[in-house]
């Protein structure tokens, strides 16, 4: 929702250019502990308490965020809101995976990333036509105000999925050593490490997107916004398609065909930025087929790896989500040293990442 914001966040504060994306890359940070910390609590504790505790988190620390007063605090800020923030993604997974597995879990977990899919078409969106009638600090408002409703909507709407009986009761020592169990797993590990290759080249896309087409194009906030909206559908339409041409050809055969495609249009991306071309509709058109490919993986990747860890579901998510973050978190800030305004370094490093998650997929075993 601040995307479009950078620039002004920049100003306001007096930071450095390129230093607002650090502010993003903390956040994949603190979504990367947080999930490890939520799997656990949700094992524990059920569904419904950890996700409204998380959402509490999250909303305080958003209204922390409206009031930052320098690049510094506004990152550490991000953090913690990533940390309950973090709840909402590994319990939203856990869900799907108590209510369904297999082919049926892949389709269910689809829509899910539908739902996902409207916030990066509507909040860039949202931050831009605030951004023409206010500062940068009411978005940050705003989304304390959506935490709180969060908040109590779990409390009241959510219903619980993760019975007492099924419930994991062991100490610390034990939680590592499910943990270590998991990791050890190939079928987990190789699902895991592709959705991670996959978030790499996506972050490296929600980090460096802004600058490059704010300041290497020369776009508005709000046609940053129009634009990042078209590439957002994308992903949506490629979850919904997935959910369809699962039926007929299985998880393995989409996985393997789309992270080729993925790396097919990063590369043709690379070229394009490297030779120097600055057509708008190319860049946008590769950046497309890219994020259409991240709607038929996110959903695949995560249901290949919770596929033999029911009794732990949200620790497998969890540990899911420190691959996708952790890798997250570096793709931004690297993201953030290699800006100047062309889309050479971000084009880099979602080749990178796509070219990561087809090596992961030749280790894949076979269902």
């Amino acid at each position: 929702m601040y995307l479009p914001a950078f620039p002004d966040v920049e100003a306001s504060l007096n930071a450095a250019a390129g230093s607002a994306q650090f502010t993003l890359a903390s956040w994949f940070a603190g979504l990367a502990l947080g999930q490890v910390l939520q799997g656990f609590l949700s094992d524990r504790f059920g569904r419904r308490l950890p996700m409204a505790a998380g959402f509490a988190i999250f909303a305080a620390a958003m209204a922390g965020g409206a009031l930052a007063t320098s690049i510094t605090q506004l990152a550490v800020l991000r953090f913690v809101a990533a940390l309950g923030a973090s709840a909402g993604m590994v319990i939203g997974r856990a869900v799907v995976r108590d209510l369904a597995d297999g082919q049926r879990g892949a389709i269910l977990m689809s829509r899910l990333v539908l739902v996902m899919g409207v916030a990066p078409i509507v909040a860039p969106t949202i931050g831009a036509a605030i951004l023409l009638v206010a500062d940068w600090r009411v978005i940050f408002w705003i989304q304390a105000f959506y935490g709180a409703a969060c908040t109590v909507l779990a409390l009241k709407a959510l219903p619980e999925t993760l019975p007492d009986a099924r419930r994991v009761r062991t100490g610390p020592s034990r939680t590592v050593a499910r943990y270590g169990e998991i990791l050890r797993e190939p079928v987990f590990l190789t699902h895991a490490l592709m959705g991670g290759a996959g978030s790499f080249c996506m972050f490296a896309y929600l980090s460096g997107a802004s600058p490059v087409f704010i300041q290497g194009f020369g776009l508005t906030p709000a046609g940053f916004a129009l634009l990042f909206g078209l590439c957002s559908c994308g992903l949506v339409a490629g979850s919904q398609i997935n959910a369809r041409l699962l039926r007929t050809y299985g998880l393995h055969v989409m996985l393997r065909a789309i992270c080729r495609v993925s790396l097919a249009a990063t590369t043709v991306l690379l070229s394009l930025s490297l030779l120097g071309v600055q057509e708008l509709w190319m860049i946008v058109a590769s950046l497309f087929i890219v994020l259409s490919c991240q709607g038929f993986s996110n959903g695949n990747t995560a249901v290949g790896a919770l596929s033999r860890h029911a009794p732990h579901a949200a620790s497998a998510a969890a540990l899911l989500g420190v691959f996708q973050y952790v890798l997250g978190a570096i793709s931004g800030s690297l993201v953030g040293l290699l800006t100047d305004g062309t889309p050479r370094g971000m084009a880099l490093l979602m080749c990178l990442g796509a070219l990561c998650a087809v090596v992961a997929d030749l280790f894949r075993p076979r269902p």
